[in-house]
């Protein structure tokens, strides 16, 4: 019976929502049939009712409906909602429904229509593999057709053909794909190649996207004169979104089509230099520059060809009243800056035109001048034994562009921040350039202030960043192997006994540039440029190896973790892209060493309060990390630094009163912790130690020793043996952790089956030294007040290893009453049982 009524009242939704179709209302017509199909999906009525409802969705679907509206009425604010619907996530129009809304586009010109057909055209692409596929077949008909449908209609509508074309899924062989890909390709072209046309960002755009993804397939379709049309795209006067686009099409064709490629493209810019024109060098120089970043060695081929700058300086020199000209030359040089043998020839080519442009250009080309000089004076070698002739004569240039710079940034409005901060950037890496701008409060001042004030231009910001690494960075840690080995080349390189770094680069210097800087703030600015360019890798990078700089000196820790310096490393080594731990490279290294360094110098409660972040555990997987220092080489020895310092951070954080430290330490750093107590280095051993003293307090760290286990005997056989090195330190730190460990029964026992265990700690007992008299003097009398057999055991293990005698001997020669009192409670139990 309730079968029957079940099916009655499907039947009777059903009906229900034919209805509420008849009378308009879709949404309630929705609603009846799905409470229908929920009690009886098989009903002949609700299915009939169902196909009903469906097929009115399909033909009175929203989109449709204000696709009809755009297109036959002309409604903009219908096109603008469509547009709308198709971005909204979640909203996906039915397959049938959305090829209906296209063919409505199409059918009308696209002049008739307005920018909303391009946005809805792209939706409709993305949303719907009908309409993908209607794409795919329209082309296999005929590509030229269906290009001059679609290409005017938008950016984003011509962007989907290059999207059909890559895609082999919609097609049934590799063959019509790539024919129609190479048609679309070259139709592409031909457009950009068309006179008087204005949509080259368009064309491009469709050009790059093919050449980024199959530049192997189509490169044998560029010719000489459409290579051509595509360099003339990388003018510099031309809009930016132009110039990337055609920078990305001679990128991936010059990747692509290798020698061939490099030689038809200096081909053409030669061609153009040799007219001479003003037109022609603009093109040349702009695209020379443009494509040098990205193909340096074949760009740098083309520059040091015999006469080309010989013939190009004359020419830009008498097309002085071209500004523009100039311009695109000052940009060549700065872009061929980047490789060492273009620079020499710049200084011996150019040195008097860019002097004479630093004095009479207009504003930009004078900047971009003083970048250029700037870069080549900080790659010329400077030699401090010489105080005349080019030396001295390039230190005066030099300090001549950075009081230019100086006075730039010093300005309420800088023009040019990019040149500026590039210019100071190169300029910087000499010492006495970084001794004048270090010291000089009221250009940190500037230079942070512009940093802010551009914060979301990357550029400056890594020029800004960069000035601060220079400013800041010390010299490298090298072994008396290394600077044998350093002294030798300059020797060799500079046919003359080498004179060493300079004396403004030692550590006394630095460290005071280093202070300096903190002193002006740079912490907030550190991390204002982190949380805004978080993604910038480069970015992350300099700001790591900065803070490693600045934490060097001890004295300086405080403050950087006052100013949020731990928050600011942490949120770098957070990991990403889903892994548990941080990934180890160049930035990671240099972050997690700087945060080991502060955590060496601060009280953990102040860093890492009880409550809120960051929590104190987030810190030891990054310095748990630098315990696994990269392997040494012949060439580059381990440098166990890092190593060490995370040691002492780590063990700092163990003795935190929050004890989710010492536990996650346990829990991420044991295994490794293990084979650096048996370390060749006695500093490492040392500090491994140390921390394993301090990891005591937790109950984790005891069970490693006592939980009675057979590896738990061999770490205590390690830990005893520890007592008898040389280095006293490492000895304390040994004996500290057997002090708190022979509280437990376990770990008595665990000594006294060790044939040697009692002796060592006798022999702890025996030293000259206070602290490791008292270690040794509390192991003995947790031995000697054990409960039950393990006390009797302990006991006569001492008893019998002459034990009672060396008590007394302490108690004779100290007057620690610490001391005094261990000593009495472990030779009391001693004598009592002697005298029973």
């Amino acid at each position: 019976m309730a079968q029957i009524r079940d099916q009655e009242h499907a039947a009777y939704l059903a009906r229900e929502a034919v209805k509420s179709i008849d009378a308009g209302k879709r949404e309630v017509a929705s609603q009846y049939i799905r409470q229908a199909i929920a009690i009886a999906p098989e009903n002949p009525e609700v299915k009939s009712s169902f196909l009903r409802v469906r097929e009115d969705e399909e033909n009175g679907h929203p989109l449709l409906d204000l696709c009809r509206r755009y297109t036959t009425q002309k409604d903009e604010d219908a096109g603008k909602e469509a547009g709308r619907y198709l971005r909204t996530d979640g909203l996906k129009p039915p397959e049938n429904t959305a090829l209906e809304c296209l063919k409505l586009i199409l059918a009308e010109k696209p002049g008739d229509l307005s920018s909303a057909q391009d946005e809805i055209i792209s939706g409709l692409v993305r949303q719907s593999i009908n309409v993908r596929r209607f794409f795919a077949s329209e082309l296999q008909i005929s590509v030229t057709a269906f290009f001059d449908a679609i290409y005017d209609r938008g950016d984003g509508a011509a962007v989907c053909l290059d999207t059909i074309v890559l895609d082999p899924t919609l097609w049934k062989t590799e063959d019509s794909r790539s024919h129609a890909e190479s048609e679309l390709f070259q139709l592409f072209i031909a457009k950009l190649m068309e006179s008087g046309h204005d949509l080259d960002g368009r064309s491009l755009k469709g050009i790059a996207r093919l050449l980024a993804v199959d530049a192997e397939r189509l490169q044998h379709l560029v010719d000489d004169e459409e290579l051509d049309v595509i360099i003339t795209s990388l003018d510099n006067r031309l809009p930016l979104e132009i110039r990337s686009q055609a920078t990305l099409s001679v990128a991936k064709y010059l990747e692509a089509s290798k020698d061939v490629g490099q030689k038809q493209f200096s081909k053409i810019i030669s061609a153009k230099v040799k007219k001479g024109r003003a037109e022609d060098l603009i093109i040349a120089f702009s695209a020379a520059a443009a494509v040098f970043p990205v193909a340096p060695n074949a760009m740098a081929s083309l520059f040091l060809t015999e006469g080309f700058l010989q013939s190009a300086v004359p020419l830009v020199s008498r097309q002085v009243k071209s500004r523009s000209v100039e311009i695109a030359m000052l940009e060549l040089c700065n872009a061929a800056c980047i490789d060492r043998a273009c620079r020499e020839a710049i200084s011996k080519h150019c040195s008097e035109w860019l002097s004479h442009t630093l004095t009479n250009g207009s504003s930009e080309s004078s900047d971009l001048a003083a970048v250029v000089l700037a870069k080549i004076r900080a790659s010329e070698p400077s030699d401090p034994s010489k105080s005349n002739g080019k030396a001295q004569g390039d230190d005066n240039s030099v300090q001549e562009l950075v009081d230019r710079f100086k006075g730039l940034m010093s300005e309420p409005k800088v023009e040019n921040p990019q040149n500026t901060v590039e210019g100071l950037a190169y300029s910087s890496v000499k010492p006495k350039v970084k001794e004048q701008l270090a010291k000089d409060s009221s250009f940190l001042k500037n230079l942070f202030g512009l940093i802010r004030q551009n914060i979301g231009d990357t550029s400056v910001v890594y020029g800004g960043l960069m000035i601060i690494f220079n400013v800041t960075k010390y010299l490298p840690n090298m072994s008396e192997e290394q600077k044998k080995m350093s002294q030798l080349k300059a020797y060799a390189n500079a046919s003359g006994p080498s004179t060493g770094p300079d004396p403004l680069d030692d550590e006394e210097h630095v460290t005071a540039r280093c202070s300096a800087v903190i002193e002006a703030g740079i912490v907030p600015v550190l991390v204002e440029c982190t949380k805004n360019n978080l993604a910038q890798t480069s970015i992350s990078d300099l700001v790591s190896k900065i803070l490693l700089a600045l934490s060097k000196n001890p004295k300086s820790r405080g403050k950087l973790a006052q100013q949020g310096a731990v928050k600011l490393l942490l949120s770098i080594l957070a990991p990403k892209n889903g892994n548990s731990d941080p990934v180890m490279n160049e930035t990671t290294q240099a972050a997690a060493h700087a945060l080991a360094r502060i955590l060496i110098s601060v009280n953990p409660s102040h860093v890492f309060p009880s409550s809120g972040l960051p929590q104190i555990t987030s810190a030891v997987r990054p310095l748990v990390m630098l315990l696994s220092s990269p392997e040494s080489s012949a060439d580059q020895p381990r440098d166990l630094l890092p190593a060490f310092e995370s040691l002492l951070a780590l063990t700092n954080l163990a003795s935190s009163p929050d004890p989710s430290a010492a536990e996650a330490i346990v829990r991420h750093a044991w295994s490794t912790l293990e084979d650096l107590l048996l370390s060749n280095s006695p500093y490492i051993q040392r500090a491994a130690c140390e921390l394993v003293c301090n990891l005591m307090t937790c109950e984790s760290g005891v069970g490693k020793f006592a939980d009675g286990s057979k590896r738990a005997a061999q770490r205590l056989h390690i830990l005893l043996a520890l007592t008898d090195v040389e280095d006293v330190a490492t000895r304390k730190a040994a004996g500290g952790a057997l002090a708190m460990l022979t509280e437990f029964d376990a770990a008595v026992a665990a000594v006294l089956d060790r044939p040697r265990g009692v002796n060592l700690l006798l022999g702890l007992c025996q030293e000259e030294d206070d602290g490791l008299v008292h270690r040794g003097i509390a192991c003995i009398r947790n031995l000697t007040c054990a409960s039950g057999d393990i006390g009797v055991r302990g006991r006569e293990a001492v008893r019998r290893s002459g034990g009672i005698d060396t008590l007394k001997g302490c108690l004779r020669r100290t007057t620690n009453p610490a001391v005094l009192q261990a000593g009495v409670e472990a030779l009391k139990p001693l004598v009592e049982q002697n005298a029973g």
